[in-house]
Order: C-alpha cells, then sequence, then structure tokens
C-alpha cells in the first residue's frame, strides 16, 4: 500500500506512516514486522497508529523494543473539547512515553466552531457525525455556549477557542479544511492563549461519554 501511496505523492518517503485501525485479525509481530520493513526500506521514517487503545498502544511498542522493530511515535484518536475520553489513558500512556497525540476531529464535525443554533451543510449531512455526538448535544451544548462565550469576550472565533484549548493537551491536532478561511482560522488559534481559569471553564461542565465510531464498533473485539 504504501508503494501506491508514494507514487500518487510523487515521493521517496513519508516522514509519518500511519497504520489506521487495529487489525484483529492479523497477529501483532507481523503487523510490527510490516511496518518496521518500511521504516527500514526508508519508505517513512516513523510510524503512527490510530483508532486503538492504550493498552494496545503499549503492547506494541513493548514487542517492537524487545524485537528491535520500528515503535509507534504517534497515535491518532478521537479527541476534542466535547469528546474527552482520551483522558482517561491513552494521554497519560502518551504523556509518560513521549508519544504525540495527533487528534481527528479537533473541532467535532464543525459543532466547536459554530455557535448554537447554527448550522451548516455539514452539520445536517454528516451522519457519521450524527451518530458521534447527537446522542450528547444536551452537555456537548452547554460546552459549546462556554466557547461561544469566551470567544466573544475574546474577540477571536469559536474555532481559535476550541483549538487554542486542545493544543494545550496535544501535539498536533488534525483539522479539516475545505476552504481557505479554515486554515486561516486554524492557524490563529496558535496565537491565543488561554488562562488556567478559562481552561476550567470550557472544561467543568463535561460528562463522561460512551465510545463512538469506530472505537464503538471494536469494543466487542477488545474485550
Amino acid at each position: 500500500m504504501i508503494d501506491k501511496s508514494l507514487e500518487n505523492l510523487g515521493m521517496d518517503y513519508v516522514d509519518l506512516y500511519i497504520y489506521h485501525m487495529w487489525d484483529y485479525r492479523t497477529s501483532l509481530y507481523d503487523i510490527m514486522e510490516g511496518l518496521d520493513h518500511i521504516v527500514k526500506a526508508g519508505k517513512a521514517r516513523y510510524i503512527g497508529i490510530s483508532n486503538c487503545y492504550a493498552y494496545q498502544l503499549a503492547k506494541a511498542n513493548a514487542l517492537a523494543e524487545k524485537e528491535g522493530f520500528a515503535k509507534f511515535v504517534s497515535v491518532q484518536g478521537h479527541y476534542n473539547l466535547i469528546f474527552r475520553e482520551e483522558e482517561r489513558e491513552m494521554a497519560k500512556l502518551c504523556a509518560e512515553e513521549h508519544i504525540a497525540m495527533t487528534p481527528y476531529s479537533a473541532l467535532a464535525g464543525g459543532r466547536l466552531s459554530k455557535q448554537p443554533g447554527e448550522t451548516s451543510e455539514r452539520l445536517e449531512e454528516d451522519r457519521y457525525a450524527k451518530l458521534k455526538y447527537d446522542a450528547t448535544a444536551g452537555p456537548d451544548g452547554a460546552i459549546i455556549s462556554r466557547v461561544t462565550e469566551l470567544a466573544e469576550k475574546k474577540g477571536v472565533s469559536m474555532t481559535e477557542i476550541s483549538l487554542a484549548w486542545l493544543l494545550t493537551k496535544v501535539a498536533a491536532p488534525v483539522v479539516g479544511a475545505t476552504k481557505l478561511h479554515h486554515v486561516e482560522g486554524a492557524a490563529k488559534a496558535v496565537d491565543v492563549v488561554l488562562s488556567d481559569e478559562e481552561l476550567a471553564y470550557l472544561e467543568e461542565l463535561y460528562v463522561p461519554h460512551r465510545l463512538v465510531g469506530v472505537m464503538a464498533q471494536n469494543t466487542a473485539s477488545a474485550v
């Protein structure tokens, strides 16, 4: 797969090659050995993993260390201001093992960039995002209202507040963009400084969420 990807990109190698989803049907040894071959062949400098549990990441890197294979240096999970389940174990593991967190859904499918009641084509039509967020719209909405309030107070966008919060937690969030102003808005977040009081204000209404999306589908396999 990486050979085709490199061909499509017109590149000889990539800096980070992310294994997109935990494979329950293939032995962990075969997975890590295969990824190690990619690194040793010079086609990727480092490897990362997406959508896994903390124990799986720890187990994979323990095996890699034992066998002399390349280890996962990053994890790409579902993490944002209204879905913080990665804080239970994954964030702690990554902090101790110096593994970068590069979460997706940084703006919760646009929910953290829109004022309560404001809508968009994506919010109306993205069924997968609805699956992930509609069940907790009530408690999430209270947090989103605080994002709106803080954005107005500071004279910045909700996107900037939401990403500024996330940047206090992770190394490099993945932000989707379809228009130039999406990129510009995301870039401005690095200049927004949130005080400890403001961070606590954004966080205090959070309630535990059930796993959703890919991780919910994998729960049965992980038990």
